[in-house]
């Protein structure tokens, strides 16, 4: 799908995975809808890239359609869907006090990562299998896992399991929408320098960039974004989970 004037929405995308990939799309030719709750930083970004700000909360169905409804009064129907909105917290599923995870906070990241992406997939998808085509396909959607879904590491029990649910449906969701002529990826990205990682002391950054084989850094957000344009422009990635991640394999901690 070509980006020049296509509409796009990206979830998660103030800040981190989701602002560069919002960046990226923008550069190239796409109208962008940021769909965040960090109302300060997706004004901001949405003001240098043209395109709008909305408010949402991707775990909330309501806000979910009202969300679309905006973006499409923006820039005209979604053609572009690119789900980066997620949460994590690391919990034993029994502490060293032996206490036992509590279930609001797994159900909590369970419903914002993985519930949440396949509500904004699904309500994206629903509202696109009446348009007409763009060439042969109507739609694209990328969603963002995590090497955490093949490697959760101690703590990841909730975070892991939101992760490879989104593997785990890609494929399904991608057989299911392929008679509308929509596609569906998935970006299993490493270790990346985002807002959470800069937070970090340099010295704690280099140590987790010497653990990635090769390059032996972290990720640049711009290069997760640069796949997810290399997705959206080339028709036959669908259906599919890309590690991108150095050739990283986690360990338990």
């Amino acid at each position: 799908m070509k980006l020049e004037n296509v509409a796009a929405v990206v979830t998660g995308g103030a800040s981190g995975l989701g602002a560069a990939t919002a960046r990226r799309l923008a550069r190239a030719g796409a109208r962008v809808a940021v769909l965040d709750l960090n109302g300060e930083l997706g004004t901001r970004l949405a003001g240098e890239i043209g395109g709008c700000f909305v408010s949402a909360n991707v775990a909330d169905e309501d806000a979910v359609q009202a969300a679309l409804d905006a973006a499409e009064q923006a820039h005209g129907i979604a053609r572009i869907l690119v789900n980066c909105a997620g949460i994590g917290k690391s919990i034993r599923t029994v502490d060293r006090e032996g206490k036992p995870f509590p279930l609001d906070v797994f159900r909590r990241i369970v419903d914002v990562n993985l519930i949440g992406t396949f509500t904004m997939i699904s309500r994206f998808a629903a509202r696109l299998v009446a348009a007409d085509p763009l060439g042969e396909e109507r739609g694209v959607v990328v969603n963002t896992a995590s090497v955490a879904a093949y490697e959760g590491q101690i703590g990841q029990a909730a975070y892991a399991a939101s992760k490879s649910g989104i593997v785990g449906l890609t494929l399904p969701v991608a057989r299911d929408l392929a008679q509308s002529r929509i596609r569906v990826c998935t970006i299993a990205p490493g270790l990346f320098l985002t807002p959470l990682m800069q937070a970090m002391p340099d010295e704690a950054l280099a140590a987790l960039g010497r653990q990635v084989p090769f390059p032996n850094r972290l990720g640049d957000p711009d290069e997760f974004a640069a796949l997810v344009e290399a997705i959206v422009i080339n028709p036959m990635l669908n259906g599919e989970t890309i590690r991108l991640d150095g050739a990283i394999r986690m360990g338990p901690r």
